[in-house]
Parts: structure tokens; C-alpha cells; sequence
């Protein structure tokens, strides 16, 4: 599965779980009902979406013009780091803004989902490219054939 198909399958999947999880977190936190607290996890999941489309877009975009292809645990710990922390810096006003904490306590409390968020989008993007395959950005590329020379043309 590749292109557009397998970002919509990707997202979806992702965030799908990732709403379940803050939803609870974020009631355990402010003691709120599950509808103060499914409001955050939806708007941090549509932040989430648009950010992830985004981030794997120019990802794939520089990941296919490196020299060496595939996915190993450095390039995958990479990726995992540079899209948290994107988007921790989007989330933290709005859960500061939400829970009405000031953006210190909001990133002390993002630090939590932080570390769950590391270690679930390693494990989940490593269970989903098995699942469903590299993208086309890290497949190996090619065997060139071989080159065609005067000599392998021209019989002696």
C-alpha cells in the first residue's frame, strides 16, 4: 500500500487509539467528565492528523533522497523524535488554554504523553510498515542493469 491510501489507513489507525488513550489521561488529570476531556483528545487528534500528513509528507520527501534506504532504528527513533516534538509545541497552548494551567504545568503534564506518544509511535509505525510494507521512500532501490558497451555489441 503506498501514497495517499496508506497515509489515510496510517492516520486513522494512529489516532484512532491515540483519542482512546488521552481521553482517559486527560480525565485522570483534570478530574473532568469524559466529555471535557474527549473535546481535548479530538482536538489534539485533528492537530495530530494535519500534523502527521504533513510531517510524513516531507519526511518520505527527505528519507527518498538519502543515499542509504530503509528504516533502521536510528532513521525510526529520528522520525519519532522530530514529529513529538512538533507537535508538542503546537499542543501545549491548547492544553494550557483548556485546562487553564499556565504553558509550564500544561508541558510538565505533556511530558507523560510525550513519552507514551515516543514510544507508541515507535512501536506502531514499526508494527504498521510490517503490517502493511515500506512506503516506496524506503524500499531498496533497484539493481541498476548492467551498461551496455561497444564491445558486448560489437562481435570480434
Amino acid at each position: 500500500m503506498q501514497g495517499i491510501k496508506r497515509k489515510i489507513v496510517y492516520v486513522t489507525l494512529f489516532e484512532l487509539i491515540a483519542v482512546a488513550v488521552t481521553t482517559v489521561a486527560f480525565a485522570a488529570y483534570s478530574g473532568q467528565g469524559a466529555g471535557h476531556s474527549t473535546f481535548l483528545a479530538v482536538a489534539s487528534s485533528l492537530i495530530a492528523t494535519v500534523w502527521n500528513l504533513s510531517y510524513n509528507t516531507a519526511f518520505e520527501k527527505w528519507e527518498s533522497r538519502q543515499k542509504v534506504r530503509g528504516r533502521g532504528l536510528k532513521r525510526r527513533l529520528a522520525h519519532a523524535f522530530g514529529f513529538e516534538t512538533g507537535l508538542t509545541v503546537m499542543l501545549v497552548p491548547l492544553f494550557a488554554w483548556w485546562l487553564k494551567v499556565s504553558l509550564w504545568e500544561a508541558l510538565i503534564l505533556d511530558v507523560g504523553l510525550i513519552v507514551f506518544f515516543l514510544v507508541y509511535a515507535f512501536l506502531f509505525n514499526l508494527w504498521f510498515d510490517r503490517v502493511f510494507g515500506l512506503p516506496a521512500s524506503a524500499q531498496p532501490l533497484p539493481e541498476p542493469s548492467p551498461a551496455v558497451t561497444a564491445s558486448s555489441v560489437i562481435p570480434n
